[in-house]
């Protein structure tokens, strides 16, 4: 009679045991294939980048102080094939990751400042005249402002690289129309957008809005890679597109490291991110100079102040 009751138990733990083994065996395949196709996309990507990053650039970053933000000089660049170009787009990320926290602070490029061991000229001649390290003790100099590390990409690889993320085009609400020396002719609205049609939303001027409008949607832009980034629904595309951004980006980081550091900043903080331009409002006014034409002309002491509390929130 005992024996009788403990046949069903022994099978209640057979088929237990298979089950266990089922799943198991099933979580190993995924991981494998999940694995396999990670590892393919990312060489895809690398490969369709079709190119070393220098890696000989002549940068020297400040040494981060435990507990400091870290901060990443973020640079877009219209290189057209020439060696030395002006950045067009200049933003700081700056990440505090004790409380995964990440602002961003846009410089206009009309801004008058004063470049070691040259003339004043425009802030994004200082990238023409002596590339990354140059900008970066510029800023240094101009706004006692640590600058860690640098990621540079050019506009053709911008393009590419959104196309690679989100290949159905990424969402932005165009709020007027725009054509004017942007490549692409935009239609107010809501629209996905594609790599160079982006690429264009985000350097358009040719409104009354001029340098400030255009440094406000590079900043929406970027708000916007970081919701694809972000979306359940090109986690597909990440692999391939990290694997891009490794022969895409240009950075101080080394190979190891920089897929991993550029993802974490885009994707840590808050959903949205806190943004600051300088100069900030009521702190400069327009001047021109003829070795340097259009300039904006600021208060760096009140600029100082304005990125020191913006931080410090």
């Amino acid at each position: 009679m005992e024996e009788e009751r403990q046949i069903p138990t022994r099978r209640k733990r057979k088929k237990r045991l298979r089950i266990g083994r089922v799943l198991t065996l099933f979580l190993v395949l995924v991981l494998i294939i999940g694995g396999t196709y990670t590892v393919l996309q990312y060489s895809a990507g690398y490969k369709l980048a079709n190119k070393e990053v220098d890696l000989t650039i002549d940068f020297e970053g400040d040494k981060l102080r435990k507990g400091e933000r870290e901060n990443i000089l973020v640079l877009g660049v219209d290189s057209r094939g020439q060696k030395q170009a002006r950045s067009d787009t200049m933003m700081l990320v700056s990440w505090d990751k004790q409380d995964n926290d990440v602002k961003m602070i846009s410089f206009m490029r009309d801004i008058y400042a004063d470049i070691p061991d040259h003339q004043s000229y425009k802030l994004n001649t200082a990238y023409y005249l002596g590339g990354v390290q140059l900008l970066k003790n510029t800023i240094n100099q101009m706004f006692d402002l640590p600058v860690h590390h640098y990621a540079l990409i050019d506009f053709s690889s911008f393009e590419s690289l959104v196309d690679i993320l989100a290949p159905n085009g990424v969402p932005m609400n165009v709020e007027k129309d725009m054509s004017e020396k942007i490549g692409v002719s935009l239609v107010k609205g809501q629209h996905n957008l594609s790599g160079k049609e982006l690429l264009g939303y985000a350097r358009f001027r040719a409104d009354r809005e001029g340098d400030f409008g255009r440094v406000e949607r590079q900043q929406k832009v970027m708000e916007a890679l970081k919701n694809e980034l972000l979306s359940i629904e090109n986690l597909p595309n990440t692999p391939k597109f990290l694997g891009a951004a490794e022969g895409y980006i240009e950075t101080d980081y080394s190979r190891t490291d920089k897929a991993k550091r550029i993802i974490d900043a885009l994707i840590s903080g808050k959903i949205e991110m806190e943004k600051l331009t300088i100069p900030v409002e009521g702190t400069y006014y327009d001047s021109s100079y003829k070795h340097a034409g259009s300039v904006l002309e600021i208060n760096t002491e009140k600029n100082k102040q304005a990125i020191d509390d913006f931080l410090a929130k």
